[in-house]
């Protein structure tokens, strides 16, 4: 990661405050999302680092949707959405998990991959690791080797790399 990247990331999120829930900080990319050259750059980061080495991104509802699937665009592999229980058809996989202001289950189709498969598993923003961790273990169970997992921000304060134990984690920005 350059600093010049960081800075970039940086100038374009901006602070929720009292979202959820009062006493949350939520951190917007959208307004990333919003700038054709900031998410261009961003993509190609990870792209950088993982081209080659996954066959599939997992990206986490809702945010981790428009980062992966852009990113699986261009590193030419699939993309996999992990969702909020009960959005998925066809039969699943499900994880409960805790988060800085409840508790939450996701879900992953039974047949996303087969096993093996390498995963890069993506987020906006890495809080208290529980979906993430959540995530994880769902990519896991279903035989997949989690390759990394690659967030925009992490909130470093809330302990979430933690979560995660030994798998790779990448964030373009610390806060």
């Amino acid at each position: 990661m350059t600093e010049s990247l960081a800075s970039l990331v940086a100038s374009r999120l901006r602070d929720i405050p009292d979202f959820p829930e009062r006493g949350v900080v939520f951190k917007d990319f959208t307004p990333l999302l919003a700038d054709h050259d900031a998410l261009a750059a961003v993509v190609e980061d990870v792209v950088a680092r993982f081209r080659g080495d996954v066959d599939v991104v997992v990206g986490i509802e809702a945010r981790g949707f428009m980062i992966g699937a852009a990113t699986a665009y261009a590193l030419g592999v699939g993309f996999v959405p992990v969702r909020k229980a009960g959005k998925l058809p066809a039969a699943t996989e499900s994880a409960n998990y805790a988060l800085e202001y409840g508790h939450a289950t996701i879900e992953i189709h039974s047949d996303a991959f087969t096993s093996g498969t390498r995963v890069l598993v993506m987020d906006d923003v890495l809080a208290t690791g529980g979906t993430a961790a959540a995530t994880c273990d769902l990519v896991e169970r279903l035989g997949g080797v989690v390759a990394g997992v690659d967030v925009v921000v992490e909130i470093a304060a809330l302990g979430g790399r933690e979560a995660l134990g030994a798998r790779p984690l990448h964030a373009l920005l610390q806060v």
